[in-house]
């Protein structure tokens, strides 16, 4: 496995947090209806264009083992 290393703080970009290059095997439309359901943590936006997630909310989310399968 060849993942991004995700930072103990600070923000990470959506491409850090998926699959091929992160930790959470799912695909960008399973994230996003994940995060509309309350399962996956809710972005901030910085611009117009620039959506991130705070590192430590995918850390805790990582470590609550939330199956990943969309179910």
């Amino acid at each position: 496995m060849n993942f991004t290393t995700i930072p103990q703080t600070g923000f990470v970009r959506l491409k850090q947090i998926l699959s091929p290059a992160g930790p959470i095997p799912v695909s960008k439309s399973t994230w996003w209806a994940g995060v509309k359901v309350g399962r996956y943590p809710a972005p901030l936006k910085l611009g117009p264009r620039v959506t991130v997630w705070r590192a430590e909310d995918i850390h805790a989310l990582i470590k609550t083992g939330v199956p990943f399968d969309g179910a």
